[in-house]
């Protein structure tokens, strides 16, 4: 039964390594044991670009899907291929689930939005710790790192303030 794996591969070469692992298919005549070969892609918005250009953009840099039957000849083919450096799960592969791929392939037809939810978290707010072993604990916020989705949040403990870095999951306002 043919699967999805994820193979790595040196990043910047992944039109030329799936030619070549195409190719290489065709030669040993293992056409059967193969489907798909992809290059999770996605077209992007680029808003630095003057024209604001929709850019076909790589999902995953330096990572190949490829459905296939889990064969020592078709693992052989597959990590014998130039630039190709290994599958995810080493020697033993590991099968990408019907939901991952689900998700992947809605992802390059962009029906998902990656991270489009704000924050409203302020400095100087209190919030209520939800999870980890401060939960039930009120603090007050104290930094707002955006691109890590972290907070610095100081909270009382044995009456002294203390710094606890937490995820934006973790707090409710």
């Amino acid at each position: 039964m043919k699967r999805w794996y994820v193979i790595q591969i040196f990043a910047g070469y992944e039109e030329a390594i799936k030619a070549d692992l195409q190719k290489r298919i065709q030669e040993t005549g293992m056409q059967d044991k193969f489907g798909e070969v992809l290059i999770p892609s996605a077209k992007m918005k680029q808003f630095f670009d003057a024209a604001d250009a929709m850019k076909d953009e790589q999902l995953f840099p330096g990572y190949m899907l490829v459905e296939m039957e889990a064969l020592p000849e078709t693992i052989r083919l597959v990590t014998t291929v130039p630039r190709v450096t290994r599958f995810l799960g080493g020697k033993n592969p590991i099968a990408l689930s019907q939901r991952e791929i689900d998700r992947i392939i809605a992802q390059m037809k962009g029906e998902v939005k990656l991270s489009v939810d704000r924050h409203n978290f302020e400095v100087n707010k209190e919030v209520e710790i939800a999870s980890g072993p401060f939960s039930g604990f009120m603090g007050v916020i104290n930094n707002i790192d955006e691109e890590n989705e972290k907070l610095s949040v100081m909270v009382s403990i044995f009456g002294r303030m203390t710094p606890v870095e937490l995820g934006f999951d973790q707090v409710k306002h």
